[in-house]
C-alpha cells in the first residue's frame, strides 16, 4: 500500500497538478494539507472519477484536510478532540478495511505557532498535547495507525540546512521538538528516517532566495508510523515548495517505508 502526505497550499490552485500526480504515481491514499476551502466546494467530481474516495475536514480561505483513497472509508472522523471550542479544520482520520485488516489514517496540518511570544505558540503545544493523547488510545486498539501531514515541527538540528536560522522559530522551539518526541515515544516510527538517513532531506523551501536551488530547507512534513517500519521507500517526484511524503505500508505481519520527493507548483 502507498501513502502519500502533500501541504497541497489551496487544492482549487493546484488541482491540475494534483490530478496529473494522482494518475502518475497511483497512491493508494493520500493526505492533504492546507486545501483552503469549504467541504461543498472542494473539486471532489474530479478525484472521484480517478477512483478515489474522498473525506474533508475543510475551512473557508484557511487550513483544511483532506484524505483520498482507493478504500472505502469504514469511518471519518473530523476534529482532534478535546477542546470543543477550538474550531480550525486541522485533522481528519480515515478507517478502512482491507485484505490484510483495518488500517487508520490521519491527514493532520499542525499549528504553525508563530510568533512564539503570542497565544498562537500555547495553542501548538495544547494542540500536539491532544494528539498525543489521542495517538495513545488508538493505539490501544492495536491496529495499524498512521499520522501524515505537516507537522510544523523540526524535529533535530540535522532537519534544517541552517539550523541556526530557526532558533526563534517555534517550529524548532524545545518544547515543540520535545512534544514531537513524546509522539515517537509512544511506539511510532518516522518513517523517512526509519529508511533513509541521508543528510540534506528536507521537505519545505521558501519561495525566496533561491532557497530551492540551494536545498536551503527544512523537514517538517512527517509520516509517522505504528507498527514499526521495514519496508524501503516509494519514489515520489520532486515537485513544491512543499514536497510530497510517501510510503508503503503493510499490516502487522509486515511494516512500512517512506521516502520523498519534491515540488508541485
Amino acid at each position: 500500500m502507498k501513502i502519500a502526505t502533500w501541504n497541497i497550499n489551496g487544492v482549487k490552485a493546484r488541482i491540475d497538478s494534483l490530478l496529473h500526480w494522482l494518475r502518475e504515481a497511483s497512491p493508494d491514499i493520500v493526505c492533504l494539507q492546507e486545501i483552503k476551502t469549504v467541504d461543498d466546494l472542494f473539486p471532489r467530481l474530479e478525484i472521484e472519477a480517478l477512483g478515489y474516495n474522498v473525506a474533508t475536514h475543510g475551512q473557508k480561505g484557511f487550513n483544511g484536510v483532506a484524505i483520498l483513497s482507493k478504500f472505502r472509508f469504514d469511518e471519518v472522523n473530523r476534529g482532534l478532540p478535546g477542546n470543543d471550542a477550538d474550531e480550525q479544520a486541522r485533522f481528519v482520520e480515515g478507517v478502512f478495511s482491507t485484505k490484510r485488516g483495518v488500517i487508520r489514517v490521519v491527514s493532520l496540518y499542525l499549528p504553525n505557532g508563530n510568533p512564539v511570544g503570542s497565544e498562537k505558540f500555547p495553542y501548538k503545544l495544547e494542540w500536539m498535547q491532544r494528539l498525543e493523547r489521542w495517538t495513545r488510545e488508538r493505539l490501544e486498539l492495536e491496529e495499524p495507525l498512521v499520522l501524515a501531514g505537516d507537522y510544523n515541527v523540526i524535529p533535530e538540528p540535522e532537519d534544517a540546512k541552517n539550523p541556526e536560522a530557526w532558533l526563534g522559530d517555534a517550529l524548532f522551539q524545545p518544547e515543540s521538538r520535545a512534544a514531537f518526541r513524546r509522539l515517537k515515544n509512544l511506539g511510532m516510527t518516522d518513517a523517512l528516517r526509519a529508511v533513509n538517513d541521508r543528510p540534506e532531506t528536507y521537505t519545505f523551501w521558501d519561495y525566496q532566495a533561491g532557497a530551492w536551488q540551494k536545498n536551503n530547507g527544512i523537514r517538517i512534513d512527517h509520516i509517522l508510523a505504528f507498527p514499526r517500519s521495514s519496508r524501503p521507500p516509494s519514489h515520489c517526484p520532486r515537485r513544491q515548495a512543499h514536497t510530497l511524503v510517501g510510503k508503503a505500508f503493510r499490516s502487522r505481519s509486515g511494516g512500512c517505508g517512506a521516502g520523498c520527493g519534491g515540488s508541485l507548483r
